[in-house]
């Protein structure tokens, strides 16, 4: 049976887990973080802008296309600074519960 797409995402953050840890060259994922928080940040920032632009005047395709890119870069973002998307779905539902 196969899993839903949505549980991609937390395969995804495995994935680059796994890639941060073995700091391989190829890796895009490692290169990034090679490069530091500061880049990180603002990859995630540039991929915000790309996706509210794509929102407001572009394609579903280009929505989803920059939503995926802002969600990666989110991943990596977290992982560099020792956090994991299980904090943020805390952190949501608790300010759900309030």
């Amino acid at each position: 049976m196969d899993k839903p797409d949505i549980a991609f995402i937390a395969e995804l953050e495995t994935i680059v887990m796994q890639r941060l840890a073995a700091a391989d060259e190829e890796s895009y994922t490692a290169r990034l973080a090679a490069a530091g928080t500061k880049r990180i940040a603002q990859k995630v920032g540039e991929e915000g802008v790309e996706l509210a632009l794509a929102a407001a005047a572009g394609s579903q395709q280009e929505t989803i296309d920059e939503a995926a890119d802002l969600v990666y870069h989110l991943i990596v973002l977290l992982a560099d600074r020792g956090l994991s998307l299980e904090n943020i779905a805390t952190c949501l539902k608790a300010r759900h519960a309030s």
